[in-house]
Order: C-alpha cells, then structure tokens, then sequence
C-alpha cells in the first residue's frame, strides 16, 4: 500500500503521526512475538514432517513429546496464521460389497461384545479400491481391533478375487500366530464369505463375524481406516496427478502403512500413540 500512498497520507487516515510509524517500524519484537516467530518454525516444520496430515491436536501432542509444551490454541491460531491445516475428512462413497451370492453369512458375533482388551482378541477386514491411470487396484487389509494395528494387507487388480483378502487373513496369521478362539469380523462380501475364506479360518481356530445388511457402523474401526488411508495417502497423491500405475499405488499403500500409519502416525483413540508403539507399551 504505500506504493500507491505516502507514509504521510496513511498516517493522516489511520490518524497516527508519522514519527510513531516510523519508531514503531523500527521497534525490535517483543518476547511474546519472538517466542511464536520460533514456535511457529517448529510447527511448520512438524506439519511438514508428515506431509500436511497433522492438525493442531496432534502436533500439540508430538511438540509435548519433545519437551516443547504449548497449549492447542495457540498452536491453532499460528497455523492459521500461516495458513496450515491438518487433512480434514470426507466423505467416500465407492462400494466394494458384493453380498449378492449363495454363500453362507456368519451373525454379527461382534454386537454387543465388550471392546477388546489385548492384542489379538478382534481382527477386522474390509476391502477398498484406489484408482490408478491402469485402471482400479484393490487393497484387503485386517486391522486388530485393539491397537488399530494393520496386521495383513494385500493388493491386487481384480475385486472378484477372493485370493486378495485371503493373501490380507495369511499374512495377519503368519506374523500375529493368535491364539484360537480370536474374533474376525468383516462385511458380507463373498470374498470373506467364500469356502476358502471360511475353511481358512476354521483352520486357525478363527470364529466369523458380519456386520448387518447395509450397516457400516458395525465395522466402523475398519471403515474408520479405510477413510483415514483415503484422505491422508491416496488424495494426497491425487494432489501431484494420482497414481499412473497399480504398482505405484500399491508402493504408496505400502509405504503408508509399515513405514507411517504403524509405527508413526500418532493415534486418537490410543493416547496419541503409533499403534506399534502402543502394543510395545501395554503388551
């Protein structure tokens, strides 16, 4: 603006004198503007650190990790200032659901069952899609209910094939080894409700649950994950042109989940503790 205008002519209509403009342009910053000048660099740089996903809660917790403690408003009015902001949710309406078919479906063994209190107790499973320039790539994943832990994970190009989810339950069972009578709740896909899914499970000592017709709030831990992996991976990626192949979006689910979401990302519902982190403090 004063470009366009004198300092003596903004002076006039802001109605302070030039020589109070001038000492106050001269005036060193305050203690208080110096100590936001310096928190605000740790909190770019944190907000960096993890790709534009944390918003003030997290980075809040993730500063008080490292001695650096600072009340959520302030942090939130900084990033504001500095136009930063977590990821916020939306809404995902793909439907990867095929309960159309003749198989056996299992009750909702899960309703009304106390929240699990160790690892291994509920195992969730749930199927979603990412589009690529090659076309659609599916994603199984199971999830432990307990620690929010991705525990098994497959991807593959075909929705039909029930391998993928089995590919997600033989990975879950190679590196978790449960004990029977553990609790494997999913949606009424026949993926899940097929006889190799079921024989699977019956041979690990695994009991089947599934969610009512049309109740995403029956499976809402995993439905849960499958939004937070949307919005914090996959739109991320669309903001620089998406995924050009399936293999590429396949490294990124990789990447996401065993090198982030598992042993990084700070979680809500655990205390602001990675899900690894969480399993190695109260296992």
């Amino acid at each position: 603006m004063s470009a366009e205008h004198s300092i003596v002519a903004l002076c006039a209509a802001l109605e302070v004198t030039p020589a109070g403009y001038h000492a106050w342009a001269r005036a060193e910053p305050g203690a208080r503007e110096r100590a936001d000048a310096e928190l605000a660099e740790k909190i770019a740089a944190v907000h960096r650190a993890h790709r534009g996903r944390y918003g003030a809660p997290r980075i809040q917790r993730e500063l008080s990790a490292h001695g650096q403690r600072h009340s959520r408003k302030r942090i939130a009015r900084l990033m504001r200032v500095r136009g930063l902001g977590g990821r916020c949710a939306r809404r995902w309406v793909p439907r990867t659901t095929e309960s159309n078919h003749s198989e056996p479906i299992a009750p909702n063994r899960m309703a009304g069952r106390p929240a699990p209190t160790g690892r291994d107790q509920v195992w969730v499973s749930d199927l979603t899609y990412v589009p690529t320039a090659e076309g659609w790539l599916y994603a199984a994943v199971v999830l432990d209910r307990w620690s929010r832990r991705v525990i098994g994970w497959a991807c593959a190009s075909n929705l039909g094939a029930a391998d993928t989810a089995l590919a997600a339950l033989r990975m879950a069972l190679r590196h978790r080894r449960p004990p029977r009578g553990l609790l494997h709740h999913s949606d009424r896909g026949v993926q899940y409700a097929c006889a190799d899914h079921r024989t699977l499970l019956a041979a690990a000592g695994i009991e089947p649950s599934m969610s009512r017709p049309g109740n995403p709030y029956d499976n809402a831990a995993m439905e849960s994950w499958m939004a937070t992996y949307k919005r914090e991976c996959v739109a991320l990626a669309e903001e620089t042109g998406g995924y050009a192949t399936r293999a590429q979006a396949t490294a990124g689910f990789f990447d996401y989940v065993e090198a982030y979401y598992n042993r990084v990302r700070l979680h809500s519902a655990l205390g602001y503790q990675s899900p690894v982190d969480f399993e190695n403090q109260l296992n």
